[in-house]
């Protein structure tokens, strides 16, 4: 007779998947490159402005190389890149 139940899927259901690192990648005035990725994300949180891009998952990149500025409008959070 066995001493322990058996396994099944209940025994490994505590182990929490990786975090995905979404959120913003760089501060408020600090200089980027072109390219570079500013804010990754799941859903449009944050909004593109002048210089920046939006890909297809929903990560902000970077244009133009300057200044990373973050401010608001509408009530949404805008990020925005002014060049040098």
């Amino acid at each position: 007779m066995s001493k322990t139940k058996a396994g099944g899927s209940k025994a490994s259901q505590h182990i929490s998947p990786e975090g995905k690192r979404l959120g913003p990648k760089v501060s408020s005035g600090e200089k980027v490159e072109v390219g570079q990725v500013l804010v990754r994300q799941i859903g449009t949180h944050m909004k593109n402005g002048k210089g920046v891009a939006v890909g297809r998952d929903q990560t902000l990149l970077a244009l133009v190389a300057g200044t990373v500025k973050f401010g608001k409008k509408l009530g949404r959070i805008v990020v925005s890149v002014v060049s040098e």
